[in-house]
């Protein structure tokens, strides 16, 4: 009777191991898989880029088709950011430093993520079902028969569209975010007007601006290339393009903040390395 519970436990044992050793084999080679995409991605882009009429299709989906979206959204987080941070600041008689705070967030932080998860929802899931259906319906295959590469005509095209353009989708973000937190703060709030505006200016670096920008062409790298990994890797049937629309949305928004710690971090280092006494905002 002993001798049950024992097998038993060693059975379990034995599952729980090849599940965990199975998942880390996937994950290595998902990540082999990826690398191997970008570095043929990368070597197109650097040899010889795909045809102008390409490229500007693919720079107006992501870019001029998303800006509504992403300034809309950019103006309703500035007015948001207004009314969280408002109570406490009038507890304390800082009104005016409202402006400072809100503008810095927007700048540093909520415009880089927040123009990259709109790009990652709109442009990022479309670009993985348009790809994923070429996929299920062997228009790659025919590609590649025609002689043409599919990551050169397909892959390139949009990624230079998302890295090119997301810095133009951050800065409407930061734009619309201030307009936004400027409208709620002084004409819903009575917040003085000269006041705002000088500690918003007071309050924002011309470093606190590059370091969204440039944190922002990381994310539309990320966006490009895991959303045509997932569409190029997209399984049969249409809840295979459904699967990968998702996953590369969820996939794509997880590594923009991990990118987004990492790179703050380094910023950051590099930001108290000049300025050892940093800024103010009180």
């Amino acid at each position: 009777m002993s001798s049950i519970p024992s097998r038993n436990s060693a059975g379990a044992l034995t599952r729980w191991v090849t599940q965990w050793g199975s998942a880390v084999v996937d994950g290595v080679s998902a990540i082999g898989d990826l690398s191997i995409f970008t570095w043929h991605m990368l070597k197109w882009m650097f040899t010889r880029l795909p045809s102008r009429g390409t490229i500007l299709i693919n720079f107006y989906q992501v870019g001029a088709l998303s800006l509504p979206v992403v300034a809309l959204t950019g103006t309703f987080i500035g007015m948001v950011l207004a009314v969280q941070s408002y109570a406490q600041f009038h507890a304390i008689g800082l009104d005016s430093r409202l402006g400072a705070v809100i503008n810095s967030t927007l700048v540093k932080e909520l415009g880089p993520v927040l123009a990259a998860t709109m790009l990652a929802g709109r442009v990022g899931s479309a670009m993985a079902a348009v790809l994923g259906t070429m996929r299920v319906t062997e228009q790659i295959d025919a590609l590649t028969t025609m002689g043409a590469d599919p990551i050169h005509y397909l892959v390139v095209p949009r990624f230079l569209a998302c890295i090119l353009l997301i810095p133009a989708l951050t800065i409407m973000a930061d734009f619309m975010g201030i307009v936004g937190g400027y409208f709620y703060s002084v004409i819903i709030l009575g917040i003085d007007h000269a006041a705002y505006l000088n500690h918003s200016r007071d309050g924002v670096t011309g470093f606190d601006l590059f370091s969204g920008i440039f944190k922002s062409i990381f994310f539309g790298g990320t966006i490009a290339l895991v959303s045509c990994y997932r569409g190029f890797h997209c399984q049969a049937g249409a809840e295979g393009v459904g699967k990968a629309a998702t996953t590369a949305f969820v996939y794509s928004f997880v590594l923009i903040l991990a990118i987004d710690l990492f790179l703050t971090i380094v910023l950051n280092s590099i930001y108290y390395s000049i300025y050892p006494t940093g800024a103010s905002f009180l």
